[in-house]
């Protein structure tokens, strides 16, 4: 099973910028895909079924905003939409998908970056996320969790980690947060097999960061490690350009 995770930064954006011609090339099983900024009904998805795609969304309420999707050649056996609670799902967040024994979530972590507000609702975000991820590992215990998560980890996830050292998204408090939720039985898929520096995944719209490769690792393929033997490959591609972000992957087996 080869999942691709990719925040679109707006699906109807990418679809015009090539995204469907992507996808016939690179024909991973799953798409996990972030910041769809639509719900079904304004997208035309006759061209990704033509792909073989079945597709499931979960949109945020207010229009243009946020939004998560998986788009699958497998036919799941059931998808959850949002976390079952109206206090955190009205900004379309997450998806779960499961096939057979694997579930595949899709993932979009709040960012904390437009004012203290906000960072205070994705510490209260990333705590109640956490919750249900353990909860969640109770009943299924081979999860994919793939998306962006809006944090670097350590210094090498990022192109300036000393002057960065107070940016929403590199703060000490997330950084020690995903340190948690990986020892809490993930992997970074990427890091097993990546351990070299200057890999990122978003680049700032400013000062040409994408040419100069100035970018943060913020998406994650993290892997429960009950399925550590059966992860095969991981990696990011940073040459596809239909976003700011660019598409991380896994293979498992």
């Amino acid at each position: 099973m080869q999942i691709v995770s990719y925040n679109v930064n707006g699906i109807r954006a990418a679809i015009g910028k090539g995204l469907l011609d992507w996808m016939e090339q690179r024909k991973a099983d799953v798409y996990c895909f972030q910041e769809t900024k639509a719900d079904q009904s304004q997208v035309d998805a006759k061209p990704f079924e033509l792909l073989g795609y079945n597709h499931y969304w979960f949109s945020a309420h207010k229009k243009g905003y946020s939004g998560v999707a998986i788009f699958t050649k497998l036919k799941p056996d059931f998808v959850e939409y949002g976390f079952g609670d109206k206090n955190f799902d009205n900004e379309g967040r997450i998806i779960r998908a499961d096939f057979g024994k694997i579930s595949v979530i899709s993932l979009y972590i709040p960012s904390g970056s437009s004012g203290e507000e906000r960072q205070a609702y994705k510490m209260v975000w990333l705590d109640h996320f956490h919750q249900y991820i353990t909860k969640l590992k109770k009943q299924k215990q081979q999860l994919i969790i793939c998306g962006d998560y809006n944090i670097c980890h350590q210094p090498i996830d990022i192109h300036d980690p000393i002057g960065n050292k107070n940016s929403s998204g590199f703060l000490p408090e997330e950084r020690e947060w995903l340190s948690s939720f990986i020892n809490s039985g993930f992997i970074d898929s990427f890091r097993r097999f990546h351990p070299e520096p200057h890999q990122y995944s978003w680049w700032t719209f400013r000062q040409n960061s994408r040419e100069r490769n100035k970018g943060w690792r913020i998406d994650y393929c993290m892997v429960h490690e009950n399925l550590s033997d059966q992860i095969i490959a991981s990696g990011i591609h940073q040459d596809v350009v239909h976003s700011d972000h660019c598409p991380v992957w896994v293979e498992v087996n």
